[in-house]
């Protein structure tokens, strides 16, 4: 039910800002504010029914001399009747890219409301369908939706340059002294502090656990990460870096599997096969990859027939890229003869190019035919009709690359990983515990490459059993699958029940 807007009183960092007419000509669109809104709302949850309060809006952060710096746009849905807030989590949730809003956790997994998808977890016709989420976090944690600066509604101040907030450590700071001040003015720091990314935002959350603990002495409890990627070798196919090729292999290995290019007969069980191709991508293949050229021809027809038994790609193929396959030569070889390629985020969904030939995708399928239209729309529609929040002088960004070109800082000139601040925050706070998401078919963060990461911490024995991770029959955003949410809500509700 539509609710009227209430307007509050709040502190001075959660102020609205009302710009003059000469102020909103300066802006010319980098900076509109409108008052915050505050509707309240109830939804059943676990047979129980919660009424919940929603605020959109921004919070301005200062600079030391008092200075506007930033407006940090965000969504915040809080637990009404809570007798004792101190034993009630807040999570803190934002997406990644860099350049991406915090829609598709907010309108796909984590928030009150989601977009209606069809079970195989392909977007419905147009112009979609919003329904109250039965599987929202907000029955264990009151949740706040986090816009990145130059994301969603979120802008530098007038006359800051977007370059302070543009690049790994900025974001950092930025993004975690928001979540300072949000802790600060809304009297929750006594209560249990999550951290919920996906992707880019993985790599945001682990760095926000050391920059909290270290700037603010602010310690978490939790931390929940979606499609992980906190070492960026993992993931570059570039001249010089085999390791990608060896850590893909069992994604795309598990891809071929679900469209019916391995022996079913000699492989029937699907866990099963993929633990022989994990222990022959770390075994021969790296090997193999290893030696360059160097391979002989009889290593080279053998190297040939096995991965072509774990793909579905010819041997002649193979070869013809010296048995280096990435994710835009997989996508679109895999089902050429069939005329389909690939989604590049889930490799379950499949997509026509105007050419069968190429050896890249016209477009990602799993991003066009999923969920672009149906999240914006989504997020738009619930903002203006459910939350009452309108912003006239903006555009909402959902992704984009206005954040370019994205400063790595001490990383510039090589693969970013901060991994490491995982095991020093771990080290630091060994109640921090963590979950990591992960799909089968996820071909732009694969599991096997967040597995060879995590391998790699050198986390003290003890500490080891503080992160778990959980599989899913799904790609990045393995939610969009009815049956995954389920079971992807089941791990998170028990997590937050054993981490706090």
């Amino acid at each position: 039910m539509k609710l009227n807007l209430l307007i509050i009183c709040v502190s001075v960092l959660f102020a609205p800002i009302v710009l003059n007419a000469q102020q909103e000509k300066e802006a010319t669109g980098k900076v509109s504010i409108v008052q915050n809104a505050v509707t309240k709302h109830t939804i059943t949850l676990q047979g129980k029914k919660i009424a919940y309060t929603a605020t959109a809006g921004h919070l301005t952060l200062v600079d030391d001399k008092g200075k506007d710096k930033a407006h940090f746009f965000y969504i915040s849905y809080t637990q009404d009747n809570v007798t004792d807030k101190s034993k009630r989590p807040l999570t803190f949730s934002f997406n990644g890219g860099p350049g991406s809003s915090s829609v598709w956790l907010h309108m796909g997994a984590l928030g009150p409301k989601k977009v209606k998808m069809q079970d195989d977890g392909m977007a419905t016709a147009p112009p979609y369908e919003i329904v109250d989420n039965e599987f929202s976090w907000l029955d264990k944690t009151d949740l706040v939706f986090i816009d990145p600066i130059e994301t969603g509604y979120s802008r530098p101040a007038i006359g800051v340059d977007k370059k302070e907030f543009t690049g790994y450590s900025e974001d950092i700071q930025s993004v975690g002294d928001f979540i300072y001040r949000y802790v600060t003015d809304n009297k929750r720091w006594a209560s249990p502090k999550y951290l919920a990314g996906e992707s880019y935002g993985t790599t945001r959350a682990v760095g926000l656990s050391g920059y909290l603990q270290e700037r603010h002495a602010m310690y978490l409890n939790g931390l929940v990460l979606v499609s992980s990627v906190l070492n960026f070798q993992t993931l570059y196919f570039a001249s010089g870096n085999d390791l990608p090729y060896s850590l893909f292999l069992p994604s795309f290995a598990a891809t071929a599997y679900h469209h019916g290019k391995i022996n079913k007969q000699k492989y029937p069980q699907f866990d099963a096969f993929l633990k022989e191709v994990e222990a022959y991508a770390m075994g021969d293949y790296s090997a193999a990859l290893m030696k360059g050229d160097k391979l002989s021809l009889e290593e080279k027809n053998q190297l040939g027939v096995k991965l072509s038994s774990y793909t579905g790609l010819s041997p002649a193929f193979l070869e013809s890229f010296h048995y280096r396959i990435n994710t835009g030569l997989f996508t679109k070889e895999l089902l050429r003869q069939e005329g389909w390629t690939l989604g590049r985020f889930d490799a379950l969904v499949k997509g026509k190019d105007k050419f069968a030939g190429g050896t890249s995708n016209d477009f990602d399928p799993s991003y066009n035919l999923t969920i672009l239209g149906a999240y914006s729309t989504a997020l738009h529609e619930h903002l203006t009709v459910n939350l009452n929040y309108h912003n006239p002088g903006l555009n909402y960004e959902i992704l984009t690359g206005k954040v370019r070109p994205w400063n790595y800082g001490d990383a510039q000139n090589r693969y970013l990983d901060n991994s490491d601040v995982l095991r020093s925050s771990i080290h630091k706070n060994p109640s921090l515990k963590v979950l990591i998401c992960n799909g089968y078919y996820d071909l732009a963060t694969p599991y096997f490459a967040t597995e060879y990461t995590l391998s790699h911490l050198f986390i003290a024995p003890e500490y080891a059993p503080n992160i778990q991770m959980k599989y899913y029959h799904g790609g990045h955003m393995m939610y969009t699958l009815n049956n995954e949410i389920k079971r992807f809500t089941d791990d998170v509700r028990a997590f937050f029940e054993t981490s706090n």
